[in-house]
């Protein structure tokens, strides 16, 4: 995956000034740097050159009136309610599928979009701020069962602990 010549501005301030990004095509890759420095315009400047990404925002983006479960049905291809809990495993949501979003905690409706996104599919993932009120033990659960899945994932995080599990580390 790469951007070539990248050049962006909001307001007039310069975000990135003929910048090229080379992401490697497995693996996780990780975007560090403080708040503002354009991790998120980063993975949307990714999402419009590769629009067949699965993009998960920074906000969760949870029907109130759809069921766990009902979540991820919702955006597959083919609605299997096996698969959907084998998504569920992956974010450590298993026993939650009848639940509401108004009934999870911030960390779990966040664990919840993500397993959403990753059931939407696609040949990469582009994450922003996936973890966001989850625990470090369960991100790096997490973060291991996706990198084993072998797609190019593009995540970005203020947890700088993180980094070991990145095959690539960007900081910007």
């Amino acid at each position: 995956m790469e951007l070539r010549d990248l050049t962006v501005a909001y307001d007039g301030k310069v975000v990135f000034d003929h910048r090229d990004f080379f992401f490697p095509d497995t693996g996780l890759t990780l975007l560090a740097g403080p708040s503002g420095v354009g991790k998120t315009t980063l993975l949307r400047a990714f999402l419009k050159k590769y629009p067949d990404s699965a993009f998960l925002f920074q906000e969760d983006r949870l029907f109130p009136r759809r069921t766990v479960l009902q979540h991820l049905l919702d955006v597959m291809d083919k609605p299997d309610s096996a698969v959907a809990a084998e998504w569920l495993a992956l974010v450590e949501l298993s026993g939650e599928e009848n639940s509401y979003p108004a009934q999870l905690s911030g960390g779990m409706a966040r664990r919840l979009a993500l397993a959403r996104c990753l059931a939407l599919g696609g040949p990469r993932y582009l994450l922003d701020e996936p973890f966001t009120g989850v625990d470090e033990p369960l991100q790096r659960r997490i973060l291991a069962r996706l990198k084993a899945m072998g797609k190019p994932i593009v995540f970005s995080t203020h947890n700088q602990g993180l980094r070991e599990y990145a095959d690539l580390v960007v900081t910007l």
